[in-house]
């Protein structure tokens, strides 16, 4: 896993890998993401609701995956999409999660998590809930958290591709577009930009 090459517009993607299945498979289209993604949402919470032992288990168990998602997304991005090393392998895989994000920003074949990454990672998640809280809270918990990180990644596309008008969307794309042209070590988080004022990372506080 290495960068290969660079092109210096968004009219193609930066290439990541040689091989042509594996660089397929770190590119995502908005369509594609909508139509898997709300599949799985979709039979998940169908399973969860099947599986619950009553609604408001199911509501409670569903609002805590939901609710665990917003600082699971900030740490992720900041500790390990923004991973300091001095290896050449670190350096390396950080690039290939992050990194080539940073260099290209606008690309909308890799403003998504790729699904090769996403539904692995889905399915560690939903297997760890079940296993610790049972067929019923655990998928609950699952399908929450699942919605959570849909909701982050079309906050994020859109940040990118789409004007966000409104006052709300308006200020997540303000926030996140400061990360990447203004200071990279600050506004982490995407959707729950509360999380940057509470550990003092977002830009106006430093």
């Amino acid at each position: 896993m290495r960068r290969v090459g660079r092109n210096e517009t968004d009219d193609m993607p930066i290439r990541l890998f040689k091989n042509p299945v594996f660089e397929c498979m770190t590119l995502l289209s908005f369509p594609i993401f909508l139509v898997v993604w709300g599949m799985i949402l979709f039979i998940a919470l169908l399973y969860a609701f099947s599986h619950a032992s009553s609604v408001t288990a199911f509501v409670i168990c569903f609002l805590i995956g939901w609710v665990i998602w917003f600082p699971m997304e900030y740490l992720l991005h900041r500790f390990l999409f923004h991973l300091k090393g001095t290896s050449t392998f670190v350096k390396s895989m950080v690039f290939l999660i992050h990194g080539n994000h940073h260099e290209q920003p606008n690309h909308p074949l890799r403003n998504l998590m790729p699904l090769s990454v996403s539904l692995t990672l889905a399915a560690v998640i939903w297997t760890g809930c079940v296993w610790f809280m049972g067929k019923g809270n655990g998928s609950a918990a699952a399908a929450g958290f699942i919605c959570g990180y849909i909701g982050y990644d079309i906050i994020h596309y859109s940040c990118h591709q789409f004007p966000m008008k409104s006052k709300w969307l308006k200020k997540l794309k303000v926030h996140h577009i400061k990360h990447h042209y203004k200071d990279h070590d600050a506004n982490y988080a995407i959707t729950g930009i509360f999380i940057d004022g509470i550990f003092k990372t977002s830009s106006k506080q430093k």
